[in-house]
């Protein structure tokens, strides 16, 4: 049960959960650090293999290697920048401006590194680093400066303003590319800046310090061994919080990487190479449109709904691609993908958040993001493995096996998410 101290605001129970609420100018404001930097990094993304596997002769194993290595490191080191935040009264702004200016000097590095091996690992790696140790502190300032029941609509608002910088990213690079005579140096400069735009307008417009919820939501349960409640304090040792890391991470290991899907897409479709990097910004951009409305329902009906629902859809895309792949196939399936993105990655923020004490939201939230993190990623080399093995229809066909089962067990393990 909770009791809710809303000091100068009304009760909430007297209106619908959502219903008349502004999103914080936090909340924006971390949305348009999120977009700018978005726009930043994936001016790289979109040209990195590109130039590194036809500019500089790496192979496609090279970059792999290089690529899933920093990758799984990302997930660790949130823990890191977690911890980080937490201690001292609140440094989330400022781990979050270091995780950003790594990042933009990432693109500084990758201009110096000139071909050179080393060079470019260091600026890869730094690159990851800087996300990682960005991403949790990030998540609690949204958490703790919304009210308890909007921070759906709040994820959602930040989710939506970033995946407009993530579709916004390939097409700037594709324009300096145009206008350079493909000249790849320039990307780098121009997403050196535009990452340190970010940075500024963290600095300039995200409030310092230690965030506060508008309304705090307090917890209040019954300790088990004396009969005596403990107000408000959740640990990450928490059975509500236990059990949100528990189905996220069981979900996690059942999904399969949006790579294998675009490639299933690309082979059913027979579709030109260049064309590849449309199915992402297809299903990137029915992400955009779904994230507000999938963050206001979670605030009116609870969170565990459109989380246990998104997964339903990417359960939906596995079944859809085992049958053969036709334009109206490839449609569905990147709706739906897009879908369980909009209903589950800031929703899973908006559930756990209130389940956490606020001086420990940070690390509590860097730990259920890398559990969820490295089970993807033992999905994904579990399912590249299948598919070596059995091939792909037999290998998708295990997975949707594996994702219901998961859906089902999440079913029973998850709490509600309902804020009060």
């Amino acid at each position: 049960m909770y009791l809710a101290t809303t000091g100068r605001r009304s009760d909430p129970s007297s209106r619908p959960a959502g219903v008349g609420r502004r999103v914080p100018g936090t909340v924006v404001a971390l949305g348009a650090v999120s977009l700018v930097t978005d726009v930043s990094s994936e001016m790289v993304t979109a040209v990195l293999p590109l130039y590194l596997v036809l500019g500089l002769g790496l192979s496609p194993l090279q970059f792999g290697f290089l690529d899933g290595m920093f990758n799984g490191a990302t997930a660790l080191v949130r823990l890191l920048g977690g911890r980080i935040a937490d201690r001292g009264g609140g440094r989330h702004r400022t781990v979050a401006g270091a995780g950003y200016l790594l990042s933009a000097l990432s693109r500084l590095g990758l201009l110096l590194a000139g071909g050179a091996a080393g060079g470019i690992a260091a600026a890869l790696a730094a690159d990851r680093l800087g996300k990682g140790v960005r991403t949790a502190p990030r998540d609690a300032m949204i958490s703790l400066s919304a009210p308890p029941e909007a921070l759906g609509r709040a994820f959602g608002v930040h989710r939506a303003m970033d995946t407009t910088g993530a579709l916004l990213g390939p097409l700037v690079a594709l324009a300096v590319l145009g206008a350079t005579a493909d000249a790849y140096d320039a990307v780098f400069v121009v997403s050196f800046a535009v990452g340190l735009l970010g940075v500024l307008v963290l600095v300039l417009f995200v409030p310092g310090g230690a965030a506060g919820p508008p309304a705090v939501a307090q917890p209040v349960r019954p300790a088990r061994t004396t009969g005596r409640r403990v107000p408000g304090r959740r640990a990450p040792g928490d059975p509500a919080f236990r059990r949100v890391v528990a189905a996220a991470t069981l979900l996690g290991a059942a999904t399969i990487g949006d790579s294998f899907l675009y490639l299933l897409l690309q082979r059913g479709l027979g579709l030109a190479p260049a064309l590849f990097p449309l199915l992402p910004l297809g299903a990137a951009a029915c992400y955009l449109l779904l994230a507000v409305p999938a963050g206001r329902i979670a605030d009116r009906i609870g969170r565990r709904t459109p989380f246990l629902y998104g997964h339903g859809a990417l359960l939906l895309a596995y079944l859809a691609l085992l049958v053969p792949v036709g334009p109206a196939t490839a449609g569905l399936v990147l709706v739906l993908l897009g879908a369980f993105y909009a209903a589950t990655d800031g929703v899973l923020m908006a559930l756990a958040g209130p389940a956490l004490p606020a001086r420990g939201r940070a690390g509590g939230l860097a730990v259920l993001q890398t559990g969820q993190a490295l089970a993807r990623l033992v999905g994904a080399a579990g399912f590249g493995a299948a598919w070596t093995w059995w091939g792909a229809r037999p290998a998708l066909a295990v997975a949707a096996v594996a994702l219901a089962a998961g859906l089902a067990a999440a079913r029973r393990v998850l709490p509600d998410g309902r804020p009060s």
